[in-house]
């Protein structure tokens, strides 16, 4: 999860098991905006296979359901899915299994794609076959949900798309504001508030110069024009504003942020 990085440095915040892997977990975050029920990404789902399961040493499933259920919603009050990538951790949820095959968890639900991930999922190489499950994703078109974007681009006010590339070709970030607030959700460029300095890049990113490069820019908004930040794998701060501690950052739960501001 930290590429070059050595593990010297990254196991004083991320500890290790005697296998290496250290723990993650999937954010999911819903957005009700313009009358409608969005969701960023769907996580890793209940569809895995065994293979799957040991790749991700899953120790805990969660369910989306239950979680909506949380917020007063069901499934089938998801009316767009937003999925920045295709990995399996990011758009396996979408789906869910009807005895052998794959059905669309949100039936009412757009799902929007970046064109250049679709068509990278649909066709994986030998270094991104174990990412991208072609037949989870055709069922979504099958059922006439996939809507492919074109990131840069607003997908509704207010709510941008921004492509990235970097950890996949195809993957964007997305971009809120409101009556002068910011909010970005940048998936993978920034999984956790522990990558926020420009080299700590996942050794899964396909061109990991891309990363560091929209992070150089990207890290120094957060800041400046104080932007919440949406952490996809963080295990501590789901939510969080980022500020600078000397050389090195400091990132405080959004929700603590508020309290004090008002």
């Amino acid at each position: 999860m930290f590429g070059v990085i050595p593990r010297s440095l990254w196991q004083r915040f991320a500890p290790p098991d005697e296998n290496n892997l250290i723990d993650m977990v999937t954010n999911l975050f819903v957005l009700t905006a313009h009358g409608k029920h969005m969701l960023f990404d769907a996580g890793l789902g209940d569809t895995l296979s065994e293979r799957e399961r040991k790749i991700y040493g899953i120790e805990q499933a969660g369910s989306i359901e239950r979680g909506l259920a949380g917020l007063g919603l069901t499934a089938d009050d998801i009316e767009v899915v937003i999925l920045t990538h295709l990995h399996t951790d990011h758009a396996a949820g979408a789906l869910k299994l009807e005895g052998d095959t794959f059905v669309p968890r949100f039936p009412n639900a757009r799902h929007m794609i970046s064109r250049a991930e679709w068509q990278a999922a649909m066709s994986p190489n030998e270094r991104t076959s174990a990412v991208y499950v072609p037949e989870r994703y055709q069922a979504l078109e099958d059922a006439g949900l996939v809507e492919l974007i074109e990131p840069d681009c607003e997908l509704f006010p207010g709510i941008r798309a921004v492509h990235t590339g970097g950890h996949t070709e195809g993957h964007f970030g997305i971009e809120m504001e409101s009556k002068g607030r910011r909010a970005f959700y940048y998936s993978d460029i920034i999984p956790s508030r522990h990558h926020l300095p420009t080299a700590y890049v996942p050794a899964t990113d396909l061109d990991p110069m891309q990363s560091m490069h929209v992070k150089r820019t990207l890290v120094d908004r957060l800041i400046d024009e104080e932007v919440v930040v949406a952490f996809d794998h963080d295990v501590d701060i789901p939510l969080g504003r980022v500020y600078r501690d000397g050389r090195r950052f400091r990132v405080e739960p959004a929700e603590a942020v508020v309290s004090q501001s008002s």
